[in-house]
């Protein structure tokens, strides 16, 4: 019965886009109800299957060709289509009435079916090839719904920009599968995953270790997968598509970086500096999409380096050793920024009728930046900023997990959540209130309860994807740096985000009302920011050199 299910997950969106496909004359607007139809018998599928692997289900493996074309019941697959089926229905939906005005109304179902029926072939593949092609069908449906209006020059240059990305990102996973083949004979994932943990120490070609070698073949791939920064160009570029699609794209396409690196977990279980430079390029992305997001002015674009900063954020929890707080992650990040994209325009439409904002403490102090006068001590608030955090962070965990703070990733993780709850106490201080001990208590409790259930739940996630605790302890040790190195980086960062905070208190307390006039380089580095880090004029500048070449080349050749 479940062989069945797995089978049938893919075949009904398949068979929803080829049956719009074949009567797309005689049925016309009619093909969104098909598509709809479909898409809610592959969500039903999806859930059952679910149901089936909480319930203690054994993993299984559907063989459909020999030594390829095999699909898997898993954990991870089953969980990831609940969240695939789940986005693409809601996005159907709404493009029923969004795209009824639109040129190739059916054609945009029979991709939009197609896209999800490759995403969920990509997430039970059991083999390489399986998975190689799926993959690759992602990147090239993907590039026909971002350039499904063929009247906007800006949108098919962008899904060509996107394609290409996608393309290069490629190419290492391509290399890691025939590694991973020539190293152990097999194109079966749970073959190799076998043949891995039996033989840890295999060499490949240049006596390089296989493990450490296809582990970083597959963070590249993960990279131009999930924009990491200076792959991530494509990302807030693609807003001239349609809607539905930024909001598949940014919901669920975009993750596919992440399932990657979970998919092969039992790989990376076995390295040693693979997760180290995992960690600092998601860490990296995650600082720099964030910064880049506020500086933007268009809304969807504001959304793009936001989903740009949010994948740095699940790439760097993989790096920790974190891989099942990576899939909670791009779940709640998905349908968090599904729901914003379907909703832009409707805010966009209230915004332009009525700002809605009322003339209290916080349109005080972010429109007219003035602060409001009652506040509590600023170096009492200093103490609560800095310690309440931590209290709730470190009695969560050890009350969910007692032994869980050994780990060096979640440590990390605490030392991030950290700095996040004090954002928020010192954004309270600054917002000012008539009751600030009121206003300081409710931020206090949300972030309580938002923190206890953040933990429960990614710990429930642990439990569900990764049972084998051998394996996720394999997986932190991979990700673990020397202790002496450990201390001290931690050590250091402290340090600097206690002074930074103590001084942001101390200039707060010392502001007498207005504004002061920003320093020089707070005005550099503000124009830079607004320029996107000019990474765009700079690959701009290499298309155009590499064009001229070229041109040059075919000048010669024909000469020649």
């Amino acid at each position: 019965m479940i062989d069945q299910l797995i089978l049938l997950l893919p075949a009904a969106s398949l068979a929803s886009a080829v049956l719009i496909m074949l009567t797309r004359g005689a049925i016309g607007r009619r093909a969104a109800q098909v598509s709809v139809v479909g898409g809610t018998v592959s969500f039903l599928i999806a859930v059952a299957l679910l149901i089936a692997a909480l319930s203690g289900q054994d993993n299984s493996r559907l063989e459909l060709a020999g030594s390829w074309g095999s699909l898997l019941f898993d954990p991870l697959g089953v969980l990831m289509g609940v969240l695939i089926t789940g986005i693409s229905l809601l996005v159907r939906v709404y493009s029923v009435r969004y795209m009824a005005e639109e040129p190739g109304y059916p054609r945009f179902f029979v991709l939009l079916d197609l896209m999800t029926a490759a995403l969920l072939v990509m997430v039970a593949a059991g083999d390489l090839i399986t998975l190689l092609i799926s993959w690759h069908l992602i990147g090239v449906l993907l590039y026909f719904l971002l350039g499904h209006d063929t009247r906007s020059g800006s949108a098919y240059r962008y899904g060509f920009w996107t394609f290409i990305t996608y393309r290069l990102g490629d190419l290492p996973l391509v290399l890691a599968a025939v590694v991973l083949y020539t190293t152990y004979g097999t194109w079966s994932l749970p073959g190799i995953f076998d043949a891995l943990a039996a033989n840890p120490d295999a060499e490949t070609y240049f006596g390089l270790p296989a493990a450490e070698f296809v582990a970083a073949l597959i963070a590249l791939a993960a990279f131009a997968r999930s924009a990491q920064f200076l792959l991530h160009t494509w990302l807030p570029y693609t807003m001239d598509g349609p809607t539905p699609v930024s909001a598949l794209m940014h919901a669920g396409i975009v993750n596919a970086g992440g399932f990657l690196i979970n998919r092969f977990a039992p790989v990376f279980a076995h390295t040693e500096h693979t997760l180290h430079w995992v960690f600092v390029v998601g860490l990296a992305t995650a600082v720099i999409g964030s910064v880049l997001m506020l500086s933007q002015h268009d809304i969807k674009k504001s959304l793009g380096y936001s989903t740009m900063g949010q994948m740095g954020f699940m790439i760097m929890e993989c790096g920790a050793g974190a891989f099942a707080l990576a899939i909670f992650h791009l779940i709640a990040h998905g349908l968090f920024k599904g729901t914003l994209f379907l909703s832009a325009g409707s805010i966009i439409g209230q915004a332009r009728r009525n700002d809605g904002v009322p003339k209290e403490d916080l349109y005080t102090f972010i429109v007219e930046r003035r602060s409001a006068r009652n506040r509590p001590p600023w170096l009492l608030m200093a103490v609560i900023t800095l310690a309440i955090p931590v209290i709730v962070l470190v009695l969560t965990h050890l009350a969910v997990a007692p032994n869980l703070l050994r780990n060096q990733g979640v440590e990390v993780l605490l030392l991030f959540g950290w700095v996040t709850g004090a954002q928020l106490i010192f954004t309270t201080y600054n917002l000012g209130s008539q009751n600030p001990w009121r206003l300081l208590t409710l931020i206090v409790s949300s972030f309580t309860i938002v923190v206890v259930g953040y933990t429960l739940i990614s710990h429930a996630f642990e439990l569900f994807l990764y049972p084998d605790h051998e394996l996720t302890d394999r997986l932190y040790e991979a990700a673990a740096i020397d202790f002496g190195w450990f201390v001290a980086l931690v050590v250091l960062t402290s340090v600097v985000i206690v002074v930074g905070w103590l001084r942001a208190f101390y200039t707060e307390r010392g502001r007498r009302g207005g504004m002061r006039p920003p320093s020089h380089w707070w005005r550099n580095f503000h124009a830079l920011i607004s320029r996107e880090l000019h990474i765009i004029d700079i690959y701009t500048v290499i298309t155009r050199t590499l064009l001229a070449a070229s041109s040059r080349i075919n000048v010669w050749l024909r000469w020649g």
